[in-house]
């Protein structure tokens, strides 16, 4: 049936512009020119400034052949050029590719290879790793490398074989007229996954997504006009949560930091007021156990935003009695980060810790420019019940999730299949509409045909006062198939024995789901801050075939 509301009304500049969170830099520098944007050691630069740089930096990579679709892979830390590139990569016409900057170089090598980079710019501290990986590229790989040299890491300029970054900028023009996407659907970014299972996946966001997930966290997190933002969470992990942008649409101020430390965290937040930092829950375990002498005062609150695991009860409760309002988000880098948010009800504040806890263990709900979020039966794609209990697969609609995988056709259809992303995480749907995750379809524990949530045991074993960390995973087993295995890192000072943690399991869990050994060592983790079970996984295997 004709429509008449679109005869005669058709898309023209005057009423139609692609959506891009470039257009946040733009404003800023507009509206607030001498408003300071970046932050970092004695560096102040204002957005005027920072507006300018993006321009010269892009029309730089265009004089040097970039064109549309064109990948710019950068290996950088929270400095001012990686917010830089946030803007006049994507000003360019090109594609940012930001990396991981404690991947090996076989991995890296992959990712500028698959991209099939054409310029990439590296801070001097990871220069000799980004030479290793180019030797292992393909002769007819050579992309224009340049090196940027951040006073602020004490490394001088490694390479004779790169352009300084600072003076190919300059050579820019401050005023150039950047490319504006064709298409909000144009890719803005790509971004790898972990590989933990095969080659690393390059998951495309495109501008509109990242325009709409970067004013989300606006709304979300509540962010107040000329908000300060603590760079704690990597820039190259999900372009840092789309933060890059969202600063520029508040008109906030970036304080970059190159190392999570705990004083120059303290530091920071005391002496530039910060209202707002992002991380993992070991980011605030390095903050609440840091020396009393190198804990500042704080006197107003501090907003922060974690992923990853639930936070165990006591940690939240020394964050909040040092200052910090902590909020948990969950998402996937398929999603641009955060897509869920833990929204917090003003009548849960009467309730005890306890039943506090378990609310705040949950996912939650769904981001504002989030369209779906359900817990579907991935057989029959129908939605599980809404009973807290029934286990199904976490999946995602709407405009925040990825154009797809780069180059990976297969993969990109099996994710979509349905007409939904499917996440890969199991969790519930509870009778309020709020998610809460059991296991990653691949951490989940089948023992004597029974499924145990690894997110279960670990739950009971970080109630235990003395345990700081834990990760449980499944252990072969002879007679059960597999059965649970518990790595544990104590608190400092702390201690505790197989045996009490083995009691303290049997009066909390079925008999099944105790872990059968307990293993006390250090647990690693990616550089995000989330745990390697599948390091665990390999280690555990190894031992029992010998």
């Amino acid at each position: 049936m004709r429509n008449p509301y679109n005869t005669d009304l058709d898309k023209n500049p005057a009423n139609y512009q692609p959506l891009t969170p470039l257009s946040f830099l733009v404003r800023a520098a507009d509206v607030f020119p001498q408003h300071t944007a970046i932050i970092h050691g004695a560096l102040r630069r204002n957005y005027a400034e920072f507006y300018s740089r993006s321009r010269q930096l892009a029309a730089q990579l265009v004089g040097n052949g970039i064109t549309r679709g064109d990948t710019v892979s950068v290996m950088l830390a929270n400095t001012p050029a990686m917010l830089e590139c946030n803007y006049g990569v994507p000003m360019s016409g090109g594609v940012l590719h930001s990396i991981n900057t404690r991947l090996d170089a076989a991995v890296v090598a992959f990712q500028v290879e698959h991209a099939d980079a054409k310029i990439i710019i590296v801070d001097s501290e990871f220069m000799p790793l980004m030479e290793q990986a180019l030797a292992l590229t393909k002769s007819e790989f050579s992309p224009l490398l340049l090196e940027y040299h951040d006073t602020e890491s004490g490394v001088d300029k490694s390479s004779t074989q790169s352009i300084d970054y600072d003076v190919f900028l300059s050579q820019g023009d401050p005023e150039f007229d950047w490319l504006m996407p064709l298409d909000e659907w144009d890719a803005i970014s790509i971004n790898y996954t972990s590989g933990t299972t095969g080659d690393p996946k390059g998951v495309v966001y495109h501008h509109r997504g990242a325009y709409l997930l970067a004013q989300g966290n606006a709304l979300t997190a509540s962010m107040r006009k000329h908000s300060i933002y603590l760079w704690t969470l990597p820039m190259f992990h999900c372009n840092g949560w789309c933060f890059p942008w969202t600063l520029s649409a508040i008109i906030g101020t970036h304080v970059c930091l190159r190392q999570v430390r705990d004083e120059p965290i303290w530091n920071a937040i005391a002496e530039h007021k910060v209202t707002h930092l992002c991380g993992a829950p070991i980011v605030m375990s390095l903050m609440v156990s840091a020396p009393d002498d190198v804990k500042r005062e704080l006197n107003h609150v501090v907003e922060f935003f974690t992923a990853a695991a639930p936070p165990p009860e006591k940690l939240l409760a020394d964050m909040k009695t040092a200052g910090f309002e902590v909020t948990h988000l969950y998402g996937l880098t398929e999603s641009y980060g955060p897509a869920v948010v833990n929204e917090w009800h003003n009548q849960w504040n009467d309730l005890d810790s306890a039943s506090q806890a378990k609310l705040k263990a949950r996912q939650g709900v769904r981001y504002l420019p989030l369209e779906g979020l359900n817990v579907i039966d991935p057989e029959t794609m129908q939605a599980t019940p809404a009973d807290g209990e029934t286990i199904g697969e976490v999946m995602f609609r709407g405009n925040v999730i990825m154009k797809g995988y780069f180059k990976n056709k297969k993969a990109t259809e099996e994710s979509f299949a349905g007409g939904w992303f499917h996440s890969g995480d199991l969790g519930v749907m509870h009778p309020d509409g709020y998610i809460q995750l059991k296991d990653r379809s691949k951490d989940i524990i089948i023992s004597g045909g029974e499924n145990i949530s690894s997110i279960e045991v670990e739950d009971v074993l970080y109630s235990h006062p003395a345990i700081s960390v834990v990760a449980v995973i499944a252990m072969p087993d002879e007679k059960w198939g597999e059965t649970p295995c518990a790595f544990i890192e104590l608190a400092e000072t702390e201690k505790a024995s197989v045996e009490e943690l083995t009691l303290w399991c049997k009066e909390r869990l079925a008999g099944f789901k105790v872990p059968k050994q307990f293993i006390f060592e250090e647990i690693p983790r990616t550089s995000t801050g989330k745990i390697q079970k599948f390091v665990l996984r390999d280690k555990i295997n190894k031992s029992k075939k010998v």
